[in-house]
């Protein structure tokens, strides 16, 4: 037979089984600033209006088709520990894929490692690096994890001023390397952190790991550093922050610095064991790491570890804070894109009553974690008066908890209104849902954020008055919030007479709500704050997405998504 007559069609092929229509194109080329009204208008209320022009290039490159092809492949081709080299050299080196480097090559020339710390750095410096980093996360969040380490790093270092003085400096450079050499030589550096061990992890009192002076010892000194990390973020970073007991007899570790590389260019004595298979977070490493005899520069005084690194960590949770708000952003952002261009039962699924409202309602919760990101952010300022830096000592943790706690269920239904597409890696919302739980673990699961709220009460009371005269800037604009706020109040009070850890997890999510409702209140239009507190606040609310006690112009809500 010949080919002509193999390439013509039979009668049994006469009909096309496999045009694909009714269905969405791929959500590439947006600009991610310039499409997220809400998060627009949060950088102009909180006073970083300046950075629009920055902003919208980089919300222009994480939206291209290429930074999203990056991410895939980042998390596709996940990182690879490599112990040996060919030889049987001792190498302890993480390999990645290229995409992952391109990524850190983005954000770090972006300057979202270090930026606000810089000396010429805008008073708006923090809030507008939220928005950037915000924009990163959307998309790919597991990169971040370093650039997020390294940001919260200089506060902590800058308790060591001889310390900072030559490490802080690295940290400011844009051009990011992935070569493992001396940091001295390095265009710029990320770093790391190594806290809990195996019998102890979030009770970093338990740990075991020694340091030993190589001299006479002290702040700055130089100490050898022996034990083992159950988790270490990052472990291909150039430098760490160490927690270590500098004598049998210590109540609490110490802050150690802890180079890849030491000046002389030899490895120092880092082993990492192995990398963990973790849920999500896939393009990131972590890892267990053991120390043998490795030299570390002890940060700020013996015994005094946890109050050192405790900046660090404070900056780390609002990065989580930032982190679920970009979790949230692209759930709803995916789940709209979909609604907007699949029909079914004759009508476009955003025409859909009952779909509109389960996206009017995720975007709510994507909205107020926006504005809340934000608002922290702009706390952390340094030129934030007495007011800020009160609030942001209790509002971190308690919108770290609530946002983080809310990001899982988020993604799960952002990943439904996709149906059956959602719940497959070819679209990116399995993904995220598989991320999602990591924000709530990092830095402080539920329990021990919860715990520290309830801690501070007792230590700290004038940090919840200034958080409470937060939320009163909101009084007057909806009665059902008024009434919450004296609840929240009263909660407080009882609190702080009679501390019942049972109840911290209940007080830390109302006072999240009052947070979230207060910013809406007064800077989102009236609509937009009413539906969030009749659809948090009220008795009557449901317990899913899209159980809405009310009705309320939900297409409103949407458009600014």
């Amino acid at each position: 037979m010949s080919s002509s007559e193999t390439s013509q069609p039979g009668p049994q092929t006469g009909f096309v089984t496999h045009e694909v229509f009714n269905q969405s194109e791929p959500r590439v080329g947006v600009n991610e600033y310039l499409a997220n009204g809400p998060l627009q208008e949060a950088v102009a209320a909180f006073g970083a209006a300046q950075a629009t022009d920055e902003l919208t290039r980089f919300g222009a490159t994480v939206g291209s088709a290429e930074y999203q092809e990056w991410a895939r492949l980042a998390n596709d081709h996940g990182p690879v520990l490599r112990t040996h080299d060919r030889w049987g050299h001792r190498i302890d080196e993480v390999e990645f894929h290229p995409s992952y480097h391109q990524l850190m090559s983005t954000s770090m020339a972006q300057g979202l490692h270090a930026a606000p710390w810089a000396p010429d750095a805008a008073a708006y410096a923090h809030t507008a690096r939220a928005a950037a980093f915000m924009m990163a996360n959307q998309i790919e969040p597991g990169h971040c994890c370093p650039i997020s380490m390294t940001y919260a790093v200089v506060p902590s270092l800058r308790t060591q001023p001889d310390l900072a003085a030559i490490w802080e400096p690295r940290v400011h450079g844009r051009a990011y390397s992935a070569e493992l050499a001396d940091p001295a030589t390095k265009p710029a550096i990320t770093f790391g952190m190594a806290m809990t061990e195996k019998q102890g992890g979030s009770d970093v009192r338990a740990n075991t790991t020694r340091a030993v002076p190589v001299g006479a010892g002290g702040p700055g000194e130089e100490y050898r550093i022996t034990g083992h990390k159950w988790f270490c973020s990052a472990p291909m970073s150039d430098a760490f922050l160490v927690l270590a007991r500098v004598s049998e007899s210590d109540t609490a570790p110490s802050c150690f610095l802890v180079p890849r590389i030491l000046p002389d260019g030899t490895r120092n004595g880092i082993r990492i064991q192995r990398l963990k298979n973790k849920l999500g977070n896939k393009s990131n490493a972590s890892s267990e790491v053991e120390y043998v005899g490795a030299s570390g520069w002890l940060v700020g005084e013996v015994g005094r570890g946890v109050r050192t690194i405790i900046e660090m960590v404070s900056h780390t949770r609002l990065d989580c804070v930032i982190g679920g708000a970009g979790g949230m952003r692209q759930g709803v952002a995916e789940a709209l894109w979909h609604a907007r261009h699949r029909s079914a039962f004759g009508a476009l699924l955003v025409d859909q009553p009952v779909m509109t409202g389960v996206l009017a309602d995720l975007a709510l919760d994507s909205e107020a974690a926006t504005y809340t990101a934000l608002r922290l952010a702009q706390a952390h300022e340094p030129g934030a008066g007495e007011h800020d830096q009160l609030l942001r000592r209790i509002a971190t943790p308690v919108a770290k908890y609530w946002v983080c706690k809310r990001g899982p269920q988020h993604a799960y239904e952002s990943l439904e209104c996709l149906g059956g597409n959602g719940y497959t890696e070819d679209f990116p919302l399995a993904r995220r849902y598989r991320e999602a739980p990591v924000l709530a673990v990092w830095e402080g699961s539920g329990n021990v954020i919860a715990l520290d709220v309830l801690r501070a009460m007792q230590r700290e009371p004038q940090a919840f008055e200034a958080f409470l005269d937060e939320l009163r800037l909101a009084s007057g604009e909806n009665s059902r919030f008024d009434d919450h706020v004296v609840r929240v109040a009263d909660d407080i009070a009882r609190m702080r007479e009679l501390p019942d850890p049972t109840t911290a997890r209940l007080l830390t999510e109302r006072m999240a709500l009052g947070l979230q409702a207060s910013l809406l209140l007064r800077h989102a239009p009236q609509p937009v704050g009413d539906a969030f507190v009749e659809t948090r606040l009220s008795p009557s609310r449901g317990l899913q997405y899209g159980a809405l006690p009310h009705a309320f112009d939900a297409a409103k809500v949407i458009e600014r998504h």
